[in-house]
């Protein structure tokens, strides 16, 4: 059901993304960025977080590390993972093909900023064989999400 809803997301509101589906598993950014033949940087995660009572999408770059302390100003609260049960209940996405589209509950989203340094970048596409190429201004237009700085980036880790 879950590749089946984001390839319903994407026929109403942008038919012109192909879902590509490599046959291979996706499910890491490692995995992703091989398959893919890019660098594992532009792989585009969702992070499924619990802040106080709400549970929201953080969409980030694959070398990316969420912040407590930025992600905690950005969210309004301190955010901690989810579960992968809940993380399915919630996104109908298994754990390794979660993405903020054709989900199955209403959720908030945010891009990290760390997204804007690509052309584009690859998020996944409800499993974990498939992923879409967007601009970093698309994923955020199509998913309706709010711009954040809530990651640090391997450079940045002293």
């Amino acid at each position: 059901m879950s590749e089946a809803s984001v390839r319903a997301f994407f026929a109403t509101h942008a038919p012109d993304v192909p879902i590509i589906d490599q046959g291979v598993s996706t499910a890491t950014v490692v995995e992703a960025a091989a398959a893919l033949g890019v660098e594992p940087a532009r792989i585009a995660k969702t992070l499924s977080l619990r802040v106080g009572d709400q549970v929201a999408l953080v969409v980030a770059r694959g070398d990316a590390r969420l912040s407590n302390g930025k992600a905690k100003a950005a969210l309004g609260g301190k955010p901690r993972m989810l579960g992968a049960e809940e993380v399915e209940a919630i996104t109908g996405h298994p754990v390794g093909g979660v993405c903020p589209f054709g989900l199955a509950s209403p959720l908030p989203v945010y891009c990290d900023v760390s997204l804007q340094a690509f052309a584009t970048v690859f998020p996944a596409a409800g499993s974990r064989t498939a992923s879409v190429e967007l601009t970093p201004a698309r994923l955020a237009e199509l998913t309706g999400a709010r711009w954040i700085d809530a990651c640090t980036l391997p450079e940045e880790v002293a």
